[in-house]
């Protein structure tokens, strides 16, 4: 069996059992099947990703995690291993679901360190212990919206119960981003909360995946816009109905009052 590895540092993510039982305990329990989650370090973006996580039902065989930072022009990437390294023991990762999937999609073998789909998959293995998972990334393009809809296909003809866990951050604002058209400081903040990641909230909310890439690309306010567009196809194609914002915020949260140059914002959706 090939086993796929953590590839993060620690401080991405606790390694301890009982230290993540602690981050995540108090979540209520969900019923849903797609969910949109950030994908920071735990200090900044944790509670806020498991709010989404924990949004998804608990008796999904499958969850299939959408990571991102792939820029329109790429193929999709899947882990290719049988199974996932997690805290928790390995977590097997479905092989025929990614098969079935990959026929309709084409794509790649997924051999990149990226944070996008590995720091959810501890929370999904606490939340949903028993699914197995699907790793794969999509690219900043429209097709990504179809690929989700491959999801959904792909579950309904193996008879398989699928939730879908799409994974982006939003806004990154400040110098180290070469992003700064508000300045620093209150106003910059306000810009980025009030407005740049509005904007992007209410497209997602819209359930038009042409509005989200939009915005994502006018906006720079999403750095894995394929990952949303993954998990609004694959709603769309179940029948889910539109996203609901659950939470909001800034990685700015843990500095205030004092306001960093830099910050990111953060999102957990429901469909």
């Amino acid at each position: 069996m090939k086993i796929r590895e953590s590839s993060l540092p620690v401080g991405w993510y606790p390694r301890d059992r009982a230290e993540i039982s602690r981050f995540l305990s108090g979540f209520p329990e969900g019923k849903g099947f797609a969910a949109i989650a950030p994908h920071a370090g735990w200090y900044y973006s944790g509670k806020i990703a498991a709010e989404a996580v924990s949004s998804l039902d608990k008796n999904v065989q499958t969850v299939a995690i959408i990571g991102g930072h792939l820029p329109a022009g790429y193929p999709p990437l899947y882990a290719f291993e049988d199974a996932v390294s997690t805290p928790f023991g390995n977590a097997a990762i479905d092989t025929e679901l990614r098969t079935a999937i990959m026929r309709i999609t084409g794509g790649n073998e997924d051999r990149y360190r990226d944070n996008t789909v590995e720091v959810l998959v501890p929370m999904v293995r606490f939340f949903i212990p028993d699914a197995k998972l699907l790793w794969m990334r999509l690219p900043a393009q429209m097709s990504s919206f179809e690929a989700g809809k491959a999801i959904a296909a792909a579950a309904k003809d193996l008879g398989r119960s699928v939730a879908v866990l799409g994974s982006t951050d939003l806004t990154h604002y400040g110098p180290n981003y070469d992003f700064t058209p508000k300045g620093t400081g209150p106003a910059a903040l306000r810009w980025v909360t009030e407005i740049n990641d509005r904007r992007f909230i209410e497209a997602v909310e819209s359930g038009d995946p042409s509005a989200a890439l939009e915005r994502a690309e006018k906006d720079s306010s999403s750095c894995s816009a394929g990952a949303v567009l993954g998990a609004i196809g694959f709603a769309t194609a179940s029948g889910l109905g539109s996203a609901r914002l659950l939470e909001y915020d800034t990685s700015a949260a843990v500095s205030l009052p004092k306001i960093p140059d830099d910050f990111v914002g953060y999102a957990a959706f429901a469909f």
